[in-house]
């Protein structure tokens, strides 16, 4: 996930507080100033006697040549590198980016923000908005994290739906009030996630709860902060997780609580472009999964032939993060 830091040095208060509002993962702010950003609210702070310490943790580097470039490689490999130039755009961040996934980038302007993200479609890692005005500033944070934030979705042919026995089931309550079309990726493999959406739609049964997810069997994984996977029974109050659009655009949901109670389950299954896929859902007409265009279908009433949308990787996972190797999951 980029990182996304708010410039306050000199110090201005206004700047400190958009960071915050925005969802900044940090501020760099002078080093008589940090205790003030620590009293505005909870946020990493870079400074001497803060959270990440300018010379151990990150250091700011110019670049004019070919020998600033592995000067900036190298020291890339201990710790955070900002590149600076007077015109960063000139900068070759091609073979900065190619060499190191550890790169950060100040920048000005949306336009140029947008820029460094691209550069070799994974862009820089980290982007310092040195913006200062305080609305202007926040604006660019806001847009870059909905901006950066993707997920690619698929669509899968629904083969069978099983009736099972009872088992426990998790509903994710987010702490974000999520839209139509809206839910969380949910599957028996980490290589073939299901999108269910949240329950957002009104029925005669119950009223709409917009930050629920129904979203599955306590085995399942679901897709989190970082593109990483955690199982479905390790959500707890204060866990993340990814709200995905049938669209594909992705964001960050704190959860409020996971619920576990037994109910009866079925299984869906659907194949895909990588064979096979399956995730076991509560037996409910209030549990539907996404499909392509945006509606979305009850479990209850899915029949072989329709198509859902989910999110496929070819590659496993091991304590979440994805690896190459043999896995075979069924």
């Amino acid at each position: 996930m980029r990182q996304l830091w708010m410039k306050a040095d000199p110090w201005d208060k206004d700047l400190v507080t958009a960071a915050l509002e925005s969802g900044a993962d940090a501020v760099m702010v002078p080093p008589e100033n940090v205790e003030d950003a620590g009293r505005l609210g909870r946020i990493t702070i870079v400074a001497p006697g803060g959270d990440l310490i300018p010379g151990d943790h990150v250091v700011e580097m110019a670049v004019g040549s070919a020998v600033d470039e592995e000067a900036i490689v190298a020291e890339s490999r201990k710790r955070i590198v900002i590149v600076k130039t007077a015109d960063w755009r000139i900068i070759p961040l091609e073979n900065l980016v190619a060499r190191s996934d550890n790169i950060f980038v100040e920048v000005e302007t949306l336009e140029d923000a947008r820029t460094a993200c691209g550069v070799l479609e994974k862009g820089v890692a980290g982007l310092v908005i040195a913006e200062r005005d305080p609305a202007s500033a926040g604006r660019m944070i806001r847009e870059l994290k909905c901006a950066s934030s993707s997920v690619a979705l698929e669509e899968l042919t629904v083969t069978r739906i099983t009736s099972l026995g009872m088992g426990d089931r998790v509903c994710v309550d987010t702490c974000t009030l999520m839209q139509e079309g809206e839910g969380i990726l949910v599957g028996n493999s980490s290589s073939a996630l299901f999108l269910v959406q949240a329950e957002t739609l009104e029925n005669p049964y119950v009223a709409p709860r917009p930050f629920r997810v129904n979203a599955g069997a306590v085995h399942c994984y679901t897709l989190v902060k970082g593109g990483g996977t955690r199982y479905l029974a390790e959500l707890a109050a204060g866990s993340e997780v990814r709200v995905v659009s049938f669209d594909g655009s992705a964001a960050e949901a704190v959860v409020g609580r996971a619920k576990v109670e037994r109910r009866p389950l079925l299984l869906v299954e659907a194949e895909g472009r990588l064979g096979k896929a399956g995730v076991i859902l509560q037996n409910a007409e209030t549990v539907r999964l996404m499909q392509p265009g945006g509606g979305a279908a009850s479990v209850v009433a899915l029949t072989p032939g329709d198509k859902v949308l989910g999110h496929l990787e070819e590659n496993g996972r091991h304590f979440g993060s994805p690896v190459v190797e043999r896995i075979k999951e069924r």
